[in-house]
């Protein structure tokens, strides 16, 4: 079975792991974000944070930008939440985004549990 970004998915839930086991759950999404930052440079994983897509509608630019988490290794869109569970909203909100940035591949990051969860979401 081919996996879409299978070797860089590891790395970054390698890194999540470990904030996840240093942190625990608890704390507000810019804390996870941050502690991301630290852990991805440290790795040499190279990202975006807070990274700007225009979205586009019937060939006109809307007024409204979105901002993804992270992008990392210029390909993967990471969505950091802290939330009981990864629900229906996590998923198409990154849906929205990969269609809009055109990128294949999401990963739903929660650190809102007493264990690191995550999910791919594949266009």
């Amino acid at each position: 079975m081919n996996v879409l970004f299978k070797d860089e998915s590891f790395k970054i839930i390698g890194a999540c792991y470990e904030i996840h086991n240093t942190l625990g759950h608890g704390f507000i999404e810019a804390v996870y974000k941050n502690a991301l930052e630290i852990e991805f440079t440290k790795l040499g994983i190279p990202f975006t944070r807070e990274k700007p897509y225009t979205i586009i509608y019937k060939g006109e630019e809307l007024k409204h930008n979105f901002f993804a988490d992270f992008v990392v290794y210029d390909s993967i869109i990471l969505e950091v939440k802290t939330s009981g569970n990864i629900i229906e909203p996590h998923l198409k909100q990154t849906l929205n985004y990969l269609k809009a940035s055109r990128l294949k591949l999401g990963i739903i990051l929660n650190f809102g549990k007493p264990s690191f969860e995550f999910q791919r979401v594949i266009i």
